[in-house]
This record gives C-alpha cells, structure tokens and sequence, in this order.
C-alpha cells in the first residue's frame, strides 16, 4: 500500500511539474531589449541606405528564431516599431525591404501604420517571418 502511495505522489508532482513547464513556455520570450540589442546594428543602414551590414541580418534572424510564438511576434513587431518611431531619419522603404533582403520573409510590411495586433502578424508561420 505504501508503494502505490509513494508512485501516485511522485507521478502527481512529476505531472505538476510537466503543465508548470508547459505554462512557462506559453508566455512571451521576447523582450523589446532583445529586439532593439539584437536590431541596432541596422540603424545606420536604414538612414543612409548602403550595404546591409552581416550583423544586421544576423540580428534579424535572431528576431525571427527567438519569436516563436504569436505573442513574441507581436511584442517584436511593437518593439520594432516603437523603437524605429525614435530614431530620425529612418527611411521606411528600407525597413520594409530589409527582412527581404536578409532572407527573412514577412506576410506584412513594416511601416508606422502596421497593426502588430493583427492576425497576419500574431498567425505569421514561424519559418517566415518575426
């Protein structure tokens, strides 16, 4: 009788710990701090125009793979935006055009009036876009 005891507890508590690591990956991985970190080694480029600098592009795959689920995709979207609404001078022509150019593919284009609330950016596939 003790035995049985002992297996429900530790399949209870090993239960408990499974849906706790399941809820913990639900929430947002990104943080705007990644996003700008990882991004700014674009800022130049997108004022003067120019070669596309490799760390550039290789941040902006960071982005991509670190958002995984809707919910990054919408703060890395947010984050992109607000951030791009501080700096003056960025040309939004090359901001829409960079994903591209990097390899990255986006079912919506970057730009002030872009809703990071919206479907097309929550249900981007994760192999295409942020």
């Amino acid at each position: 009788m003790a035995n049985s005891t002992a297996v429900k507890l530790v399949a209870s508590c090993i239960a408990i710990v499974l849906w706790l690591l399941m809820v913990s990956g639900a929430e947002a991985t990104v943080t705007c701090n990644d996003v700008t970190e990882k991004l700014s080694p674009c800022v130049d480029y997108l004022i003067n125009g120019g070669e596309i600098p490799t760390d550039c592009c290789d941040g902006v795959k960071q982005v991509k793979a670190a958002s995984s689920s809707g919910e990054d995709r919408r703060t890395a979207c947010t984050c992109i935006l607000d951030a791009a609404a501080m700096i003056p001078g960025l040309d939004y022509n090359l901001i829409s055009s960079l994903p591209s150019q990097c390899g990255v593919s986006l079912p919506y284009k970057i730009s002030p009036s872009t809703d990071c609330s919206s479907r097309s950016v929550e249900m981007c596939d994760t192999g295409n876009g942020f």
